[in-house]
């Protein structure tokens, strides 16, 4: 097509009455042949240029033809119905959205915060959200890098120094499936809670482990030294677990797998623990006495540990041996079985497993004159014992990370102190000879110990900022913030991918409205079959305080 031919040089009037104004924001017209960013009409033209206003108009009626070669137009334009532009036209304002645009003007998602999060989930949101929500495992998302030569370094052996703020990808994985061990405990115990007079310790309980890589050879019982009137069983027989003295309370694992061992870099022997579930065993946690450890002589700064923890793991059943006696004569068997190779011990729990996993590391760090490294991954842990017991882990090279949710009050007790930073502040000011003093003489001068991995419920995009303190002491919570931490001044993964099935299962009261509004409206579009959740058959997690209508 040839655009200059169908118009005359005299119908160049029409161009110099209307004046167009191709602007593009400030910049150079493509139709415009001189340099200057403005509208210029013929008259000017001369003054400027010594090109006549014919050859200027040819060369516009150029560039126009050029310009609308390139956008495809095959049919002739009429140039005297183009309008006179008063600003950059965006592409794709039709008139049928004109009403959409003048809400946008309105810009309405400033007034309704929930309404500005709605307009971000876009269909890529959408199936990011959905996948999120989904009962698939997501492991596939996850690095699986090869350890290898680095396996002490994740394990502790330098205290996890450059690890954990940034957080490392593979070391938030290892977390990650150590806490998943733990879950396998608590889902084991609730599928059968009751533990039989005729039940044999000797025979592993079926569990269903996260890692099929590892296979349980021992079932761990906690046995507590007090017991409530038989009576209690006659009244309410359907709670009996509730009020038995000795618990299924978690189990011994081994790495079996070739193709894992080589990539982690050694055998690995699991030990993880459940938290809290029975009546005795509450009635064990509030022993908060500190009280000398056996076979300690009476000294300055000698470890000391609570009363109720000790009690469950040191005392005996009728049929059932003590946590402490099963776990290290089951250590020695594998440290004897696979003896030659390379093994490390790997101690996980939550809450009263968290507790209860230093009294096991302390002792299995000794059981054996080669014992293998040991490290303890605890989630929501108490204090334990007090600056001797901390102490005396310490020198038997027992490396601990503590994952402590910032809300997670638990975290906070027992002891005098609410904080160790408070504790480090009065030392560092010149009180450490009083708190010396107080640590040998107060029954409740407790300490923490290890490193700690400090994770914070209001970083979840997810969570509510005032979720309640049973979804801040929650295990799955705590995966959830591990799988979405980046850094203590960083905020929320956004590539995070664990599913949230399970938070919206147990804590669904302290997800976010939008989120969960968003989940039932997946659900009803039916986008995957295995958008459900499914209630367990099983007892709700022990990690939530159990209510009477529970």
């Amino acid at each position: 097509m040839q655009v200059a031919a169908t118009l005359s040089t005299n119908n160049a009037h029409f161009f110099q009455v209307r004046r167009p104004s191709f602007k593009c924001n400030g910049y150079l017209s493509p139709l415009n042949p001189i340099t200057r960013a403005t509208s210029i009409n013929a008259r000017s033209l001369k003054t400027i240029a010594p090109v006549t206003s014919t050859e200027m108009t040819k060369k516009h009626l150029s560039n126009l033809e050029k310009l609308l070669q390139k956008k495809g137009q095959s049919h002739p334009v009429d140039y005297s119905s183009v309008p006179v532009i008063q600003e950059p036209m965006k592409q794709g304002k039709t008139g049928e959205n004109r009403g959409r645009n003048l809400l946008e003007g309105l810009n309405l998602a400033r007034i309704w915060p929930e309404m500005k999060a709605a307009e971000e989930m876009s269909p890529r949101h959408l199936i990011r959200l959905h996948r999120m929500l989904s009962n698939k495992s997501m492991d596939e998302y996850s690095p699986r890098n090869n350890l290898g030569s680095r396996w002490k370094e994740y394990h502790g052996c330098k205290d996890w120094l450059g690890l954990l703020d940034p957080l490392d990808e593979n070391l938030r994985r290892e977390l990650v499936r150590y806490g998943e061990f733990i879950q396998a405990a608590y889902h084991c115990f609730h599928s059968d809670p009751a533990t039989s007079a005729e039940e044999n310790p000797d025979v592993a309980r079926n569990v269903s482990l996260p890692d099929m890589s590892y296979k349980v050879t021992k079932s761990l019982y906690a046995t507590s030294s007090i017991g409530l009137p038989k009576w209690v069983d006659d009244v309410a027989p359907d709670l009996g677990w509730m009020t038995q003295r000795s618990s299924w309370i978690g189990y011994v694992a081994v790495c079996d797998d070739k193709a894992e061992i080589q990539r982690m870099g050694r055998r690995d022997i699991v030990i993880a623990l459940r938290g809290t579930a029975t009546c005795l065993e509450w009635g064990e946690n509030v022993r908060d006495l500190l009280v000398q450890m056996p076979g300690e002589n009476e000294s300055e700064g000698q470890p000391k540990v609570e009363c109720g923890f000790l009690s469950l793991y040191q005392t005996s059943g009728t049929k059932i041996p003590s946590l402490a006696e099963s776990v290290v004569n089951e250590v020695k068997r594998l440290i004897e079985m696979y003896k030659g190779e390379s093994l490390s011990i790997t101690v996980t729990g939550h809450s009263l497993g968290a507790a209860l996993a230093l009294l096991v590391a302390d002792d299995i760090s000794t059981c054996a004159p080669d014992a293998p490294p040991v490290a303890v991954f605890s989630f929501g842990g108490p204090r334990v014992g007090n600056k001797g017991f901390a102490n005396r882990l310490e020198s038997k090279n027992v490396k601990v990370l503590r994952i402590v949710n910032k809300q997670d009050v638990i975290t906070k007790v027992p002891g005098m102190f609410v904080s160790e930073a408070i504790d480090k502040k009065l030392r560092e000011a010149g009180a450490a000879g009083v708190l010396n003093l107080l640590d040998n003489s107060m029954p409740w001068a407790y300490s923490h110990v290890g490193t700690e991995l400090r994770v914070d419920t209001t970083k979840s995009p997810f969570l509510k900022p005032d979720a309640d303190i049973a979804c801040c002491h929650d295990l799955e919570a705590y995966l959830h913030l591990v799988d979405g931490y980046l850094g203590s001044n960083e905020s929320f993964r956004p590539n995070a991918k664990r599913s949230l099935a399970k938070l919206l299962n147990e804590q669904s009261a302290n997800i976010k409205k939008l989120y969960t509004s968003k989940g039932k409206d997946l659900s009803s579009l039916n986008l995957n079959r295995e958008f459900s959740f499914p209630r367990p058959s099983c007892l709700r997690s022990p990690s939530v305080l159990l209510s009477p209508s529970s």
